[in-house]
């Protein structure tokens, strides 16, 4: 083997079996001997690194394993950097290999020659380069441990004329290293003395709130069964979307300004605080330090007491760690005020979005696209979301139930990610129906990208469906409303307004199924069209821009700018109705 045949062949080994890349003489020889390994390594082809990075980022979400990309030397390697800053600000493995020029040009200026080593310095927790065909055994070995054990990304850089050379193996000298494949979980057992006295404190507690995120995914029943032990009400971090099914009637949905008024008011008036694989970060929306007790489980013990000063920190798997909590914790009295406070707040929200969402809005109110899809949702959908308003009503429309993946840019926030997300889920799982929800500016910067790249491979899946849904709203909407309502300005036409474009249209010219809807009687109907179609589908919807993502608690600086903004809107008529009916919604159920 040469050494790119080697790369593909110990990753495989590695039990990788899809790359997500774009090529370039860069990575000339690692093309090359990619195609021969077709049989072991899958390559998913995408229009720009960038999506590249994305999707394995998404890769490593949806499935827990690592994720893959591979991009040539200089442009493509830094357009890797945006996916990958997802990836290790949301704590999951990625490893990246990029080529460099021949080594005999590196220190020469040469076309295309870019420091990589320092550019992802930053972004990777190990990043190293070969230099001789010796080294890239361990490179390789130690880039997808290191990914792996600390859920963190990793990069290997192999200059173009490496990648050609016969491969070698480490002589037995000094000087050399030899290394091996297999994966090692750390340790997950929590301490006993930990865990009693996080028994204690949240016994001792009358009023329990827990708040879930991503670390919480694979230990769904043991959230369940600690809540109900504690007659807790639960609340979730926008990664922690799919822990729990929102049929619980504990289940308050998600937390923050994206949140719901039940996990306000669940945190602002609970004695006693159980954090459980999360690193929420709007510390304003957590209990006021001092008022609750807190307990903290993470698997990072870098992460605790990060965002609330708790009392009692544990180091262990979400799993693991409440399964050893669980013994010691007293069953608390059922039924009792605290606990039925919690359900009598969680279904009158439902009561009160749905009545948002029935809201006549010019000419569709985007909460209602949601809500219609919401029971329309196919067992074991996958589900993403992007930055921007799209993602309140992610947030608080959409009904999770038992087996559904969801999941975004989290820790980022990156506009853009929704589509390779929605694309990487679909390869990983080609039999399940994948929705992917967008706005219009996520559409425009690589949406419209990303839908070549489904066009190119969906007739490979056992399964069609995937849905591409787009609020086309012609306004860069999230920003807007965080100008009215923390800046105190009006919506800023020359930034904020954004090209209307035929979406649906788009679709059809490459093979792909468009529906386009306006009036919101129809709204059902698309949507059974749309999961019920023979190939991939556009659903474009347009939305109302002025219908406000309002936040679970209205301060008085928030009423103030929204005031101030009022001589400098331009669209004040259609603002001032649709916050009125908002208001009037949640201040009057049932009147709105």
């Amino acid at each position: 083997m040469n050494v790119s045949e080697f790369v593909w062949h110990r990753l495989s080994e590695w039990g990788l079996s899809r790359v997500y890349g774009y090529p370039g003489d860069g990575v000339g020889g690692l093309d090359v001997a990619l195609e021969r390994a077709k049989d072991k390594i899958e390559y998913v082809q995408v229009r720009h690194e960038e999506m590249a990075a994305f999707m394995a980022s998404a890769h490593a979400k949806f499935t827990g394993q690592v994720g893959l990309c591979c991009a040539t030397s200089g442009p493509g390697a830094i357009h890797l950097l945006n996916g990958l800053y997802d990836a290790k600000m949301d704590h999951v493995p990625v490893v990246a290999l990029v080529g460099q020029q021949a080594r005999s040009a590196i220190g020469a200026s040469y076309q295309q020659e870019v420091d990589l080593q320092v550019l992802f310095q930053d972004v990777a927790e190990y990043v190293a380069q070969a230099s001789v065909p010796e080294q890239v055994r361990h490179l390789i070995d130690r880039a997808v441990r290191i990914a792996d054990n600390k859920r963190a990304v990793t990069c290997v850089i192999l200059p173009k004329d490496v990648q050609e050379l016969d491969y070698q193996d480490p002589p037995l000298a000094h000087g050399a290293t030899h290394t091996g494949i297999g994966y090692a979980e750390p340790a997950k057992q929590p301490q006993d003395d930990r865990v009693r006295a996080a028994a204690e404190i949240l016994n001792n507690g009358s009023k329990v709130a827990m708040l879930v995120g991503a670390g919480a995914l694979d230990a769904t029943d043991e959230v369940i069964a600690v809540a109900e032990r504690l007659q807790a009400g639960v609340a979730k971090a926008l990664l922690g979307k799919a822990v729990l099914p929102d049929d619980l009637p504990f289940v308050t949905g998600s937390i923050g300004l994206l949140g719901t008024k039940p996990s306000w008011d669940l945190m602002k008036n609970c004695d006693t605080f159980l954090m459980v694989g999360s690193a929420f970060p709007y510390s304003e929306f957590l209990p006021k330090p001092g008022s609750a007790r807190g307990v903290q489980i993470d698997i990072d013990g870098a992460r605790l007491s990060l965002r609330y000063p708790m009392e009692i920190n544990i180091v262990g798997d979400s799993s693991t760690a409440l399964q050893a909590l669980l013994p010691h914790l007293q069953q608390k009295q059922q039924n009792s005020s605290w606990r039925r406070g919690i359900e009598e707040g969680v279904q009158e929200w439902w009561q009160t979005l749905e009545e948002r969402a029935m809201d006549a809005a010019e000419p569709l109110n985007p909460q209602r696209v949601f809500w219609e899809l919401s029971p329309r949702l196919p067992e074991n959908a996958i589900i993403t979301a992007d930055s921007g308003s799209v993602a309140n009503w992610y947030a608080r429309d959409l009904k999770m139930r038992r087996g559904m993946k969801a999941s975004l840019s989290g820790g980022l926030a990156s506009l853009g990610a929704g589509t390779p997300y929605a694309l990487a889920g679909k390869m990983a799982y080609p039999d399940r129906t994948v929705i992917a929800c967008m706005g219009d500016g996520a559409m425009q910067m690589n949406g419209l990208n990303v839908l070549i790249t489904i066009s190119k491979y969906w007739q490979t899946w056992s399964n069609p469906h995937l849905i591409v849904l787009v609020l086309n709203n012609r306004d860069l909407n999230q920003v807007t409303w965080e100008e009215r309502i923390q800046l105190g300005a009006g919506k800023t036409l020359s930034t904020q307004s954004i090209p209307d474009f035929p979406y649906h249209r788009y679709a059809e010219l490459i093979g792909l199924k468009g529906i386009f809807v306006d009036d919101p009687e129809r709204l059902g109907a698309a949507w059974d069209e749309a999961l019920t179609a023979d190939r991939p589908v556009v659903l474009e919807a347009y939305t109302d821009p002025n219908v406000p993502p309002l936040p679970p608690h209205i301060t008085l600086k928030d009423a103030k700018n929204f005031i101030s903004m009022i001589p400098s809107e331009p669209e004040l008529g259609s603002v001032l109705k649709n916050s009125a009916k908002e208001l009037l919604t949640t201040v009057l159920p049932g009147k709105g």
